[in-house]
């Protein structure tokens, strides 16, 4: 675990003949969370004013890619196959291959799998993981890539804070203490990434007991205006009380389409339902793209 660390990564990107100079600052304590606030040193071109949060379509798993307004790009899971690559790829430059931050919420394939191909087209500058451990090929072919993608390594705990540019903010709300022995969805890194007044709360596949700890922990502060349903919607997350605590205005279930799982589970969607939270569904409505102006969140 990393305490009192900050550390400073410097990346150098050109894009239409435009050079930036791009400043990510992470300041990581266990159990505090402090802000260090760091301007972007050059830019070019006016910054848009918005936040993105595309829920990506790939199949049964997770994958989600945030754009700052600075231009940080995030990717927290990768689904399980190479689909990621195809999301990716949308509205983007050909030549641009950089990822400031990777995280990978836990070891599991539908979570894991694709970012094996995202470290092998994207060059990754910072990898956040947990210390969960799960033996499957797809576990020991992105522990192998992200030994070879040479990037700045960070293992996951409450407490931590990541600034990215001047706007945006992702707070690690769990896991608390060594994940080494923990069942593999309880060791899910949970963040809310929070911009301005609005707030994104992204559970990976954390059960209701994980739920509880942090409302108890968090309370009123979970408020967020859009909820990635923990597990896929599966029945074992997304409790009452979670619900009436985090209070979305919009639910996201990451699944496909008739899956062997049942996901999402109609007493979980009821739930949604009744609280009349707008919900998506990857597997239906495909890629769900979520724009936020510091002040509202509203669906492209």
């Amino acid at each position: 675990m990393l305490n009192n660390l900050a550390a400073t990564l410097y990346h150098v990107r050109m894009e239409a003949l435009t050079v930036q100079i791009r400043l990510v600052v992470l300041l990581v304590l266990s159990f505090s969370a402090v802000v260090l606030y760091v301007p972007l040193a050059v830019n070019a071109t006016p910054s848009p004013t918005e936040l993105t949060v595309r829920f990506l379509d790939v199949g049964q798993g997770d994958a989600i890619h945030i754009v700052t307004p600075d231009g940080y790009e995030l990717l927290i899971d990768g689904g399980a196959t190479a689909s990621v690559l195809r999301e990716l790829s949308s509205d983007r430059s050909f030549f641009d291959r950089y990822i400031d931050v990777m995280i990978a919420t836990h070891p599991d394939t539908d979570h894991i799998g694709g970012l094996v191909d995202v470290l092998e087209r994207y060059e990754v500058a910072t990898i956040i993981n947990t210390s969960a451990e799960n033996d499957t090929p797809a576990t020991t072919a992105y522990e192998l890539a992200v030994s070879n993608e040479g990037a700045n390594m960070i293992e996951a705990a409450v407490g931590q804070v990541l600034q990215l540019g001047a706007s945006t903010t992702i707070r690690v709300l769990s896991p608390r203490g060594d994940t080494s022995n923990w069942q593999s969805n309880a060791a899910s890194i949970i963040v809310q990434v929070v911009y301005g007044d609005t707030a994104f709360m992204l559970t990976g596949d954390a059960p209701a007991s994980i739920e509880d700890y942090l409302v108890g922990a968090y309370g009123t502060s979970l408020k967020s205006n859009v909820l990635k349903l923990g597990h896929h919607g599966s029945k074992t997350s997304t409790s009452e009380l979670f619900l009436a605590t985090v209070q979305p205005e919009y639910a996201v279930v990451s699944a496909s389409v008739d899956n062997r799982y049942g996901h999402p589970h109609q007493e979980v969607m009821q739930r949604v339902f009744d609280r009349n939270i707008r919900a998506f569904h990857t597997g239906t409505d495909g890629t769900i793209t979520f724009k936020s102006d510091g002040q509202t969140v509203w669906v492209e």
